[in-house]
Formats: structure tokens, sequence, C-alpha cells
């Protein structure tokens, strides 16, 4: 394999431990570092399609067959000694985060679009951001929740900037629908059993929140159709919604995957000539353009978010935290 290919996979692993797993998870920060100096760890992520050689993929393929592993040389051993079964894992299953907390940082931007709303999500897995309006926030100096309450209704703490325009109400969602190339079925204990092996060791709190979301998303079904998103099932599903409610297309840690830049602006060009309103929330490295007039990342780890291409707000990759960029949109 050539020298290249392994040094930017490398790298690869270096960025995820020091931009995302730091001051979030420990264990996956020093399994992800090590690795990327690990000729035959890299060796054998090489030996896969490159869509299928993520940090993410490989941690919880790995947990979700032989248990968390305490540190590097227990992680390396057990791969060392599972290769088969790790790979077939791997080249079957997605990542596919369905991160419901991340809702908590949409929010502040869906309340304040003309309600009612008809929501789509692109990439949207089990479809749990798919139901803002069925869980509780906690903003600190606001707090919000459904009604009728659930009280399976988990409650999503977001750290906001002073200036963010907290919401004074749940947004008033009429129609959603979401798009996924392997849609998730919240109520097969298998395939939600895979989800919760997605969520990092520490983050007990985040997994039980998870499994609540999961409850809910079993009861309500939202719709998610299998598809590409350059295909044309975002078409369909934008012309299925309802015309006296305002069209949003939205998407979370999804563009990141698409590694062709071309692609990622034709989506982008699409998406803009189907609705009225297209948030991203991504990595700024995915649509560089889009953090032009930004202020500086609270840390290298955030994501941007964008109303129409215009920056809105940083964001916690898993909705913990949101610093609002000072703009004209809102």
């Amino acid at each position: 394999m050539p020298d290249d290919a392994r040094d930017r996979l490398a790298a690869r692993y270096r960025r995820f431990a020091e931009e995302e797993a730091r001051g979030r998870s420990p264990s996956y920060e020093a399994i992800t570092h090590a690795a990327a100096d690990d000729r035959q760890t890299l060796d054998f992520l090489l030996s896969l399609p490159e869509e299928k050689r993520q940090p993410n993929l490989l941690l919880a393929a790995l947990r979700h067959l032989f248990g968390a592993q305490p540190d590097w040389h227990r992680f390396r051993a057990t791969l060392m000694a599972n290769t088969d079964a790790i790979r077939a894992l791997m080249l079957a299953r997605a990542t596919q985060t369905n991160e419901p907390a991340r809702c908590a940082v949409l929010l502040p931007i869906l309340s304040r679009l003309p309600q009612p709303i008809a929501l789509i999500e692109v990439g949207a897995s089990a479809g749990l951001c798919l139901l803002p309006d069925f869980y509780c926030y906690d903003y600190g100096r606001r707090a919000l929740a459904p009604r009728p309450l659930s009280i399976d209704a988990p409650t999503f703490p977001c750290e906001a900037s002073a200036d963010t325009p907290l919401p004074e109400a749940l947004p008033f969602i009429v129609w959603r629908a979401g798009l996924d190339l392997n849609p998730v079925d919240a109520a097969d204990r298998a395939q939600a059993a895979w989800l919760e092996t997605l969520v990092w060791p520490e983050q007990a709190d985040r997994a039980r929140r998870l499994r609540d979301a999961l409850k809910i998303a079993a009861l309500q079904r939202p719709r998610v159709d299998r598809g590409d998103l350059l295909g044309e099932g975002l078409v369909q599903l934008c012309a299925l919604a309802p015309r006296s409610a305002t069209l949003v297309v939205f998407h979370t840690a999804v563009l990141g995957y698409v590694a062709d830049d071309a692609r990622r602006r034709d989506f982008a060009a699409t998406v803009r000539t189907l609705c009225p309103y297209w948030i991203a929330n991504e990595s700024a490295r995915v649509f560089p353009d889009h953090a032009q007039g930004a202020c500086d990342a609270p840390s290298p780890g955030h994501f941007l978010m964008a109303v129409n291409g215009t920056p809105v707000a940083w964001t916690d990759p898993h909705g913990a935290s949101l610093q609002w960029i000072d703009n004209e949109l809102f």
C-alpha cells in the first residue's frame, strides 16, 4: 500500500483524536491517537473500501462485538485476533450516528421560521432528529417541554451563548420525512442496539437520552425513505410536503461522508432550488464558503451551522453547546 495513502489515513485518525474525541472520550482519544501510529492497524483499514475506514465505524464495530476495550493495547490485541469478524461487521454497517440532542441547536432556527413547518432530514438514520417537538430542552436560562409531556421524553442540555435567540416555544411541525441510504428501524432491537453502540463509552447520559428518543421514534415512526442525497428521493419528498407549510431541509454530519467536493456542491445547488430554507450543520471543511465572515470556532471540533449558506452558529457535534454568530439573517 502506498505510503501517501497510509499517511492520509493516519492524519485522519489523529484529527479525530485531537478534534472530536478530546474532552469527550478519553479512551477513544487514546486509541485513535495510537492507531494513527500503528502500521498493522492502518493496513487493516486500508484493506477496506475508503468509505468504511472512519474512526467511529472501527471503534463501534469492535465494541459491538467484544465490548469496550480498556486501553490501546487491549484494543489492538482484540482487533488483530478478530480481523475477519470486525471486517465483516464494518462492511455490513454504517456509522449513522443518530444523535437526537442535535435538535437543541436546530431549535433556535426552526422556532423562528414561518410556522407551520414541513421538515425533511437528509441522512435521517432512524429519524430521531425529525422529532424535535417531542423532546425537552434545557438552555440554562430557558427550558422547553412538549405538551402533553411524555414521561419518557429526554431532556437535552445545551449551553447557548448569551446572544443566542432562544426559542419561546417548540416549532409547529405538521409534516416530516427523512432520506437515508440505509434507514434504521427504531423499533428493531438489533438496529437500535447498533445505534447505542455508536455512543462513546464514557457518555452514559447521552446513551440514556438516546434510548428514550428511540422509544419515542418507535411509537411515532417518522417516515424515512431509502435513497441517495443526489437521487430523485429528495426531489420526491419535497414535492410531497404540504404547500401550506414552510419547507425546511436539514442535515447534520452527513455531507462529510461525501468525499467528492463536486458532489457536495451539486447537492447544495439542488437543495437551494427545492426549499426556501436549507439548514446545514456540518464540519466547516464541508462547505468552506459558509465560514466566510464567521468568527473563529470555539474549538477545532465544532460544526458550523448555516442557513441558506449564511453562517448562523458554531455548534457542538453532539448538540451540547451553541455559539451564535452575529448576522442579519434573523
